[in-house]
């Protein structure tokens, strides 16, 4: 990870439209997506994309601006992107091989005492084609998992949280023990859409201020103290696509996020 070292050194250095690029050569560039940003074009959105960004700034013309993986629009973290059709190819291969080592941090509902596997094919939801769901028919997707801290918040602090709510409001709270979260890694072997979402939600630990996995009640009273989906591209790891040689970086949580954990910290009981 020394390597990393120096690569965050140099992140500060550039910034475009809230992009930060942390590494980049005549091949490839890895940056940091802010969240809310869509990453690909589509026919509803052609504006205001990563893929637009990489081609109007970065001068990136090939296939999807150069975009080899996707994060969703509210997750924040590491992209790589190629500038050239070969590197392209390449470092796409290496995904479809599953070479390439990535990590994501979450924080999600409940408490997970240790790590785990999910293996559960994905599929979108007949029900709601804007979601994806664990189902036979879908395509393979495994996540493994390990908590890397917990959270316990006192009911007490319930009425801090919630300072509108009435006495049966705090104890439907205190019964569906809404104050317990635990911090994941999450290390995601496939690139399914929304996979770790899906997966977080399907063991029944929903990412905290997950709109689309959390349910409605649970998405309102997370956003009461946590922006956005608690979801963070943190580390990655793969070949230069020319070179061959490793390459890992890592992305550092983000102050909206640090604020939301130092919100439950700061009310730990552990």
């Amino acid at each position: 990870m020394a390597r990393s070292v120096i690569l965050n050194t140099l992140a500060t250095l550039r910034m475009t439209t809230g992009i930060k690029v942390i590494f980049e050569d005549q091949y490839i560039l890895v940056l940091e997506k802010p969240p809310g940003l869509v990453v690909d074009n589509s026919k509803t959105q052609k504006e205001n994309t990563l893929e637009e960004i990489l081609r109007k700034e970065f001068g990136i013309n090939i296939n999807r601006g150069g975009i080899v993986h996707r994060i969703d629009k509210d997750t924040s973290g590491l992209l790589v992107v190629a500038k050239t059709v070969e590197a392209f190819e390449n470092l796409q291969a290496q995904f479809k091989d599953r070479t390439v080592k990535k990590e994501y941090l979450a924080l999600v509902h409940g408490n997970i005492e240790k790590g785990g596997i999910v293996e559960g094919a994905i599929g979108r939801n007949p029900g709601n084609r804007e979601k994806f769901t664990v189902m036979e028919s879908g395509k393979e997707a495994v996540t493994e998992y390990e908590p890397k801290s917990k959270y316990q918040v006192s009911s007490i602090k319930y009425q801090v949280w919630f300072p509108d709510f009435n006495k049966i409001q705090i104890r439907k709270l205190e019964k569906m023990d809404y104050g317990s979260f635990t911090l994941l890694r999450c290390f995601p072997h496939t690139g399914r859409t929304h996979q770790i979402r899906v997966h977080l939600k399907y063991i029944g630990h929903p990412v905290v201020s997950d709109e689309k996995y959390a349910g409605r009640k649970m998405y309102r009273l997370d956003r009461r103290w946590c922006p956005r989906q608690f979801l963070h591209a943190s580390r990655i790891g793969f070949k230069h696509p020319v070179s061959g040689e490793w390459m890992e970086f890592e992305s550092k949580m983000p102050e909206d996020l640090k604020k939301a954990l130092w919100i439950i910290s700061s009310h730990n009981l552990q």
